[in-house]
């Protein structure tokens, strides 16, 4: 009944290729970040504006970002925005998609952290002859990324593990995509994909002790 042959010897040949993948898979993930963040500021911004329509914007990106699935997000900017014509590349498709969830999850906590800084910290920053945005620049926004710290590390392996998403826009460039790809031609489904699973596992791990560290270092008061 279980006549299945380990071949892993095969598999480890495909690790250089899997390797390559998983560089790309770290590339959206960052990227994907870096715009999710600064999005998420600017939505920030808008929920603090007091501009209905503003505040509107920022509660709808919110709202769709958190409340529909990521493959649909991505899904819908690569076949969606094709039906208007469109046409994005599978890698930008896939990063924009990311980006698009990071976003909305960080600009709710970034709002969840700005609840926590008291409100006396603004104005003694107005006091000190700051411009509402410089205050915002120079003493809250510090204060809330740091209070976000730890969330963000948590959106950052989420977007690590959405990259294998790219799968349903014909991504085969990263990690997942090239281990489908090799699996088509070898067959050796439980060897390539659990070798991945290692890979994906130890990204996150790495990414989440850094992040530890990381933390331990830059607040330590």
């Amino acid at each position: 009944m279980f006549n299945y042959n380990f071949r892993w010897a095969q598999a480890l040949n495909s690790l250089p290729r899997m390797l390559e993948g998983a560089l790309v898979t770290l590339e959206v993930a960052i990227l994907s970040m870096v715009i999710g963040i600064s999005i998420a500021v600017i939505l920030t911004l808008f929920r603090m504006s007091g501009s209905r329509i503003l505040s509107g914007v920022a509660a709808t990106w919110v709202e769709i970002a958190r409340n529909t699935p990521a493959l649909f997000q991505i899904y819908m900017v690569h076949f969606g925005l094709g039906g208007f014509g469109i046409h994005l590349s599978p890698y930008l498709s896939l990063l924009i998609g990311i980006a698009f969830n990071n976003a909305g999850y960080l600009a709710e906590n970034f709002r969840g952290a700005l609840k926590g800084i008291p409100e006396t910290q603004t104005r003694a920053a107005r006091s000190l002859g700051m411009t509402p945005v410089q205050a915002f620049r120079y003493v809250v926004m510090p204060q809330m990324l740091r209070i976000s710290f730890l969330p963000m590390t948590n959106q950052m392996v989420w977007a690590i593990l959405m990259t294998s998403l790219g799968t349903v826009v014909a991504m085969n460039t990263d990690l997942y995509g090239v281990t489908s790809d090799l699996n088509a031609r070898t067959f050796r489904t439980f060897e390539l994909f659990a070798i991945a699973a290692v890979i994906f596992y130890l990204i996150t791990k790495t990414v989440t002790l850094s992040a530890r560290l990381l933390a331990a270092r830059l607040f330590r008061y």
